[in-house]
C-alpha cells in the first residue's frame, strides 16, 4: 500500500491551502487517516486525524482554522487550511493506519511529505 499526497506550496499569512492524500494498493480497511507536520528544530506533531470511531481530532494550534474531511469509499483525506500563519510552516505528512487483505494486523503508513510555507 502507499499514500500519495498533493497540495501544499507557498502562501501569504492569512491565506488558504488544501492538502489531499489518497491511500491505494492492497487495502482491506483503513482506520485512522490524518496529517502530521514536522519543522526542523521541533518535534513532529499531530495536526488533524480522523478515525471511524471517534471522528475528527485537531491540534489546539489549528482548531477553528483547519478542517479534515475523509471519503471512506475512496480512502482519501483532505485537509483544508485557512488563516494560515508563519508558524504553520512545515513539511506535512499524511498517515494512515490500515489493514491488508486477509490480514489481521494494522500497519502504519506515511506519505512522502509536502512542504507548506507561510511567508510574506
Amino acid at each position: 500500500a502507499q499514500l500519495v499526497e498533493s497540495g501544499g506550496g507557498l502562501v501569504q499569512p492569512g491565506g488558504s491551502l488544501e492538502l489531499s492524500c489518497a491511500a491505494s494498493g492492497d487495502i482491506d480497511d483503513v482506520d485512522l487517516m490524518g496529517w502530521y507536520r514536522y519543522d526542523p528544530g521541533k518535534e513532529r506533531e499531530l495536526v488533524a486525524t480522523t478515525t471511524k470511531a471517534d471522528g475528527a481530532n485537531y491540534a489546539d494550534a489549528v482548531k477553528g482554522r483547519f478542517t479534515i474531511s475523509r471519503d471512506y469509499a475512496k480512502n482519501t483525506v483532505v485537509l483544508q487550511m485557512h488563516n494560515l500563519k508563519p508558524e504553520d510552516t512545515a513539511v506535512y505528512y499524511c498517515s494512515a493506519l490500515l489493514r491488508h487483505s486477509g490480514g489481521r494486523h494494522w500497519h502504519r503508513y506515511w506519505g512522502q511529505g509536502t512542504q507548506v510555507t507561510v511567508s510574506s
